[in-house]
């Protein structure tokens, strides 16, 4: 199998979701059925020996990378999501995003002490959305054993947070352009 630059598949949309921020659109990779496979399998194959028994994601976006994963490593997908969209008991985690605040629920019951735990989402910025999925996570008694980003934004330094874990990022952005 042939293997894609998978920034090529990566749109830079300036301004979005307001002035002064570059967005990193995936649509482009997700409309590419290659390069989304090639995504799936590299995560597999990073991860694959880490004894991964849940993988967690934040919606939306975390979603679509997650469910594919989850089925690959023969784990559970656990979605953490926000408020209101839970039909069963949660608990919640609310951060700082680079441009505003949010808030994340998990089912108390999706995870427990025996769980291996890969935390997954399609860019990791700031870190704010990551440390509340740990949060949730941890909170359960699982062991975290990694996180996964399709694209990282490196000049903001998000993995400076999450240096206890293995951090594993496809596509680097030095800079905002």
């Amino acid at each position: 199998m042939t293997s894609l630059n998978l920034k090529d598949h990566i749109r830079s949309v300036p301004n979005f979701p307001k002035p002064g921020i570059m967005f990193r659109d995936i649509t482009p990779l997700l409309a590419n059925p290659i390069a989304f496979q090639q995504v799936t399998d590299q995560f597999a194959a990073h991860f694959r020996d880490h004894g991964i028994t849940a993988v967690v994601a934040a919606e939306a976006r975390g979603f679509i990378f997650a469910a594919p994963l989850a089925l690959a490593l023969n784990a559970a997908f656990v979605p953490v999501r926000k408020p209101g969209k839970l039909p069963y008991e949660t608990q919640s985690f609310s951060y700082d995003l680079e441009y505003g605040t949010d808030t994340l629920h998990m089912h108390v019951d999706a995870l427990g002490p025996n769980d291996r735990v890969l935390i997954v989402d399609d860019l990791l910025a700031t870190g704010g959305t990551m440390l509340a999925c740990v949060n949730l996570v941890e909170r359960l008694q699982a062991k975290i054993v990694g996180c996964a980003f399709v694209i990282e934004l490196d000049f903001l330094g998000g993995q400076k947070k999450l240096d206890r874990f293995d951090v594993y990022s496809l596509v680097h952005y030095a800079d905002e352009n």
